[in-house]
């Protein structure tokens, strides 16, 4: 069946990038919010949520004036049902919208290029991870792209920590009916390239040639982690429609 997702993207540099090719049987309605576009209501969504990354903190709302009404709309997608994803900066605003709170510069420094993510026991069963995860070794570790030094530091009360990393704890988690991953499973090569090239402190070329040794297995990975998402959001809408 066809579903609508509703996209939040915060940041011309930062896409929907591979996931648009992951969730193909959706409808996409990509509202970009760094360009004005107004954020819609929670009864406006349609069948699904995603926030993408940014170059803002979760808390910059004088540079992002927008920021405000989105973590409104991840608090009441999350309260009300409605699948919702957040990646990266959209992660860090579903923690922050829900009680949690985000760390701006986290002295552990920036987290980049392919890091390791170790998955909880907690993820096994998760609706989203889980198919994933079950298929993994006991160690239930899998590599994942990203780019940030802002970090969540305490999770929201009621919140389900599924997953961490070497350098961070929060890497993975759900509120309700949302989800937050700190990495960036939709990340293609040319987009980490922008990235890294805009932050200026990290190896740009290092990232970039981890990225390419590990590709296939990244993009499978990421495919099967956002897959796990649509299907729960295809699930979802498919129960809404038959009860």
């Amino acid at each position: 069946m066809t579903f609508v997702l509703t996209v939040v993207q915060n940041a011309p540099d930062v896409p929907l990038d591979r996931l648009e090719g992951w969730a193909q049987d959706a409808t996409l309605t990509v509202v970009r919010a760094d360009l004005g576009e107004p954020i819609p209501a929670v009864d406006e969504l349609g069948d699904g949520l995603v926030v993408l990354g940014g170059h803002h903190h979760a808390y910059d709302d004088s540079a992002a004036p927008w920021l405000p009404a989105v973590r409104q709309l991840l608090a009441d997608a999350s309260r009300s049902e409605v699948p919702t994803l957040g990646i990266c900066l959209g992660a860090q605003l579903l923690a922050v919208a829900r009680g949690g709170r985000v760390q701006v510069a986290a002295p552990p420094g920036t987290e980049a290029g392919v890091v390791t993510i170790y998955w909880r026991v907690e993820a096994v069963s998760d609706p989203v991870a889980g198919p994933l995860v079950a298929g993994l070794t006991e160690r239930r570790a899998t590599p994942q792209p990203t780019l940030h030094s802002d970090a969540v530091v305490d999770l929201p009360a009621g919140a389900v920590w599924l997953a961490s990393s070497n350098q961070y704890p929060y890497q993975a988690f759900r509120i309700g009916s949302a989800w937050g991953v700190q990495f960036h499973p939709e990340a293609s090569a040319a987009t980490l390239r922008e990235w890294a090239t805009r932050d200026g402190d990290v190896d740009t070329e290092a990232i970039l040639a981890e990225y390419a040794e590990r590709e296939a297995e990244l993009v499978g990975i990421g495919e099967a982690l956002v897959g796990g998402f649509v299907d729960h959001v295809r699930a979802v809408a498919a129960a809404r429609v038959s009860a």
